[in-house]
């Protein structure tokens, strides 16, 4: 059973992103993943070092908007996103915006492509 990482880590999510697996055909995963599915994320900013990811996690939630606790995820949907390393939250935080493109990594392979929907505790979040 998953804990929601706001009750693991002690504050909000950081922003929220609508997300959609790859399938298959177009180079994705062969199976949607499980909640705690531990992807990194990548987004393009000038000031990214090329093919760098960062450990930035999502937790998914389901058609109501809660976090999904036991139920497989869903293909096309919303999550939560967690800067995992607290102190790297000051270098995502004037880059990641509303609209924005990003993906769910595994290594070099982009596996979902997400849009941020909103943000949440980015500003305000602990860095240390």
């Amino acid at each position: 059973m998953h804990i929601p990482y706001e009750i693991k880590l002690g504050h909000i999510a950081d922003f929220k992103v609508e997300y959609r697996f790859y399938s298959k055909a177009e180079g994705g995963r062969e199976t949607i993943p499980f909640q705690g599915y531990r992807s990194d994320f990548w987004y393009e900013h000038v000031d990214n070092v090329t093919n760098s990811i960062f450990m930035i996690w999502p937790e998914f939630e389901n058609e109501i908007g809660e976090v999904i606790i036991e139920s497989e995820i869903l293909n096309v949907g919303v999550a939560r996103m967690w800067v995992i390393d607290p102190q790297r939250r000051d270098y995502h935080k004037d880059k990641i915006k509303l609209g924005m493109t990003g993906y769910f990594m595994e290594a070099s392979r982009k596996v979902a492509e997400c849009k941020v929907i909103e943000i949440l505790g980015l500003h305000d979040n602990p860095v240390t």
